[in-house]
Formats: structure tokens, C-alpha cells, sequence
């Protein structure tokens, strides 16, 4: 088989006409899918936790096997989906199918209360019964929505980027994710604090499904190489292999340094509203991180004009720089003004080490495994992450030993001791990050 070089693959159309530029409907697909996505995931890795730390359990041992678990559920469905999605060639079916039964089952979260299981079981533990359905219902709606946009989508991305194109558009996805937590914070956030949990997934899940609805119509599938040399089997443990690793050393490279990264920023991210609102009783935090988003995804926007002229491992060494630099700043930070200023740092650095990494694992995807790699990307960038960082975040806040009483029930609180423990995994990123430098060529993927 023969595998295009990535001049080859530069030159080839993204769509009709220039390579690097995109038409209106990719871009409207692209911003429109990237939003609600990352709006899903905003609920799902942050204000999920948020609502089993209020309404459910206040042990953040039971956060953590929550987000590890959803993260278990979330690979599979990136490996299957996204190998049946190669064989066939289409993505289209399954962003928008994904995408609508993404949105019921997000809705189905307001139907859990504690309260309520009492009532039908009088005799059961009922605070254990509920942490059971909300972490078995968040497994069923990580596989569902990484069906669709982890696997389908990312692939499609791929499928209709390019080389010359995709600096700009990591730059755009990147900012998704603090453009969703800005628009939670700031429209819905009143219903969390009020107790509205149901009203709030409700509303949240309707708007995921009415884009899944929108995608049918939006989304056009590009011409993608299938696979038919081996079974289903094969596809989902190609990546796996030792082979596959040796045959592209560039990507597994880039993969590790995003793991890294990961595991960072999962050490904080499931407990940061809750440190900011418990720990420095800071009441306005929705005010405090719009400010902190809003920046962030400026300087991101703005710093993605850069990432193609200047290279993808020459502007990362420096954002991880950034990035640690806030790690430590959010440490010390006290008060709104600081904490915004550090916050400013840190996801500014977060989001400038996230968009050269996406584009250096597209760049070394092979063209004809777009699906597969996001598997990898799945295991390497989010299942890890999220089971490694969660429970190393929970055993530095547990052995903090802080804690306030709420309804006469002690929960613990997160302390910044979480910020020096991520910065403290950081600093192993320069591992694959001075590799990748060393043997830094134009990438050619070979399946």
C-alpha cells in the first residue's frame, strides 16, 4: 500500500482550491461540532464532579473512580467507533447519531438524586446506590459521546485538513473547550448554584441533541482510504503493536508528550472549582474564570497564526514553559486579583501546549487510520490521564487533611498542594518533547 509523504499530502486539496484554506461549511462544522462537544465535556469533567461532590458524596476517592471509569468507557468507544468508521469510510452517520443520543443521556443526569433512590429503595444505602448510577450513567454517555466526537469527528478533522492548515485549526479546537466552561459559567451556572441540577442537564442535553440533528445536514464525508486487508480485530490492536510503534516512532512520541500533559492538568482540572469556591471562598468564581477564558482563548486564537510559520515542536518547548510557569503562580495565588492573574498564565500556557500537540499527532497520523490514531489518542491523552490524574489529585488532597462541614457532613477540600503535584509530573514531558526535537523531520506516516 502505498502511503502519501507529507509534501504529497500538503499538496493534495482540503477542499476545492487552496490547500490551506477551508470552505465555510468545514468551518462552520468544525466550530459548530468542536463547541457542543467540548460544552459536553465541560458538564461531563467538571460540573458532573461538582454535582456528586453537592448532592451526592463529598469523598473525592468517589470523583476519582468516576472520571476513571468514564475514561475506560470513553477509550473503547474511540477504538471501536473509530476503526468501524475507517473500514467504512464514513463519519458522518456516526457524529450525528453519536451526537443525538450524547444529548439524552446528558439529561439523564438530572433523573439521580440521592433523595430519590431512598424513596424507592427505603432500606438500601442510598448516597452508594447513587454514586453507582451517576458513574455507570456518565460510562454510557463517555462511550456515546466519544463515538461521536472523540472518534467520528476528530477523524473527520483530520480527513479534511492538511498539513498547511492544521496549526490554524488546532488553534480554533483548542479554544472549544474554554469557550464551553465560559458559556456554562456564565449562562448556567445560577441553576447549579440554586440546586436546578435537572433543569440544568436538561437544557444542556437539548442542545447537544438539536446539533446532532443540525450534523446530518452539515456534515459532508471526505474520500477515505478503508481498510479490508484484516478483520475488525486487527484494526483496533494495529496501534498496539510493537511494529506499528517502530514504523512511526514521530507519533508515539507526540502521543507520550500529550499523555504527560495530560496527566497535568487532570490532577487539578476535577477539583478547580471546587478549590477556588471552598478553599479560597472565593463566591464570584464564575466572574473569575470568564475573566481567565476569555483571555486564554485570545491568546490561543492569536498564537495559532503562529504555530505553522515557526514550527510545532519549536513553539511547544516554550507554552509548556508558559504552562508550568502558571502551575506555580495558581500555588501561590491568593484573592480574585491574583488567582485571575496566575488562572490567566496557566490556561493560556494550557491551551498554547494543547494545539501544537494536536497538530503534530495529525501530522504523523496515517492517512488511511485517521479513526484509529484517535483510539491512540484516546489512550494516550485521556484514558491515562484521566485515571492517573484524578487519584494522584485525591491522594495529595486526602493526606491535606482540609475539610469544612456541610449539612453536617465532612467533605474534604482540595488545597494547592494539587498545583505543585501537577507541575511536578510536567516537568517529564521534556522527555518525548527533546526526543521529538532530535529526530524532528517533516512527517511521513506509514500504516
Amino acid at each position: 500500500m502505498t502511503v502519501p509523504t507529507a509534501t504529497e499530502a500538503a499538496a493534495a486539496p482540503a477542499v476545492a482550491g487552496s490547500p490551506d484554506r477551508l470552505g465555510v461549511r468545514v468551518w462552520t462544522s468544525l466550530v459548530l461540532l468542536g463547541f457542543v462537544g467540548q460544552l459536553a465535556w465541560t458538564v461531563e469533567n467538571m460540573y458532573l464532579n461538582l454535582f456528586v461532590h453537592d448532592t451526592v458524596s463529598g469523598d473525592p476517592n468517589a470523583i476519582a473512580t468516576m472520571v476513571a471509569a468514564s475514561a475506560v468507557a470513553a477509550t473503547v468507544a474511540t477504538l471501536l467507533i473509530g476503526a468501524i468508521s475507517d473500514r467504512r469510510g464514513r463519519r458522518r452517520v456516526f457524529i450525528s447519531v453519536g451526537y443525538l443520543a450524547w444529548g439524552v443521556t446528558t439529561a439523564g443526569f438530572g433523573l439521580i438524586t440521592v433523595g430519590g433512590i431512598g424513596d424507592v429503595l427505603p432500606g438500601a444505602d442510598a448516597v452508594l446506590l447513587a454514586v453507582v448510577a451517576v458513574i455507570a450513567l456518565d460510562c454510557v454517555m463517555s462511550f456515546i459521546g466519544s463515538g461521536a466526537n472523540d472518534a467520528a469527528f476528530q477523524a473527520w478533522v483530520t480527513d479534511v485538513t492538511r498539513p498547511a492548515n492544521r496549526g490554524r485549526v488546532e488553534s480554533v479546537l483548542a479554544v472549544m473547550p474554554l469557550v464551553a466552561m465560559l458559556v456554562v459559567f456564565g449562562g448556567f451556572d445560577g441553576l447549579t448554584r440554586a440546586g436546578h441540577w435537572r433543569t440544568f442537564f436538561l437544557i444542556v442535553g437539548g442542545l447537544i441533541t438539536v446539533i446532532g440533528v443540525v450534523a446530518w445536514f452539515l456534515v459532508r464525508d471526505e474520500p477515505t482510504p478503508v481498510r479490508r486487508e484484516s478483520g475488525l480485530l486487527g484494526s483496533l490492536l494495529h496501534g498496539l503493536r510493537p511494529s506499528a510503534v517502530r514504523a512511526n516512532p514521530g507519533l508515539y512520541l507526540a502521543l507520550s508528550a500529550w499523555c504527560l500533559w495530560g496527566v497535568s492538568t487532570q490532577v487539578i482540572l476535577p477539583y478547580l472549582i471546587i478549590y477556588i469556591q471552598r478553599y479560597l471562598d472565593i463566591d464570584g468564581y464564575a466572574l473569575v474564570l470568564a475573566v481567565v477564558l476569555i483571555g486564554s482563548s485570545v491568546v490561543s486564537i492569536v498564537a495559532g497564526r503562529f504555530i505553522d510559520r515557526i514550527g510545532r515542536i519549536r513553539f511547544l518547548v516554550p507554552a509548556v514553559g508558559v504552562y508550568g510557569a502558571g502551575l506555580l503562580a495558581m500555588y501561590f495565588a491568593r484573592g480574585t486579583v491574583p488567582v485571575i492573574l496566575a488562572g490567566l498564565v496557566m490556561m493560556s500556557g494550557f491551551m498554547l501546549v494543547l494545539a501544537p500537540i494536536g497538530a503534530l499527532v495529525r501530522d504523523y497520523s496515517p492517512p488511511d487510520r485517521a479513526g484509529h490514531v484517535q483510539g491512540l489518542r484516546m489512550i494516550f491523552a485521556i484514558m491515562v490521564p484521566m485515571i492517573a490524574g484524578p487519584f494522584l489529585g485525591a491522594a495529595v488532597i486526602s493526606n491535606a487533611g482540609e475539610t469544612y462541614t456541610d449539612l453536617g457532613v465532612v467533605k474534604q477540600v482540595p488545597t494547592p498542594a494539587i498545583f505543585l503535584a501537577a507541575l511536578a509530573v510536567l516537568v517529564l514531558i521534556a522527555v518525548p518533547i527533546v526526543a521529538l526535537r532530535r529526530r524532528h523531520q517533516p512527517p511521513q506516516a506509514t500504516a
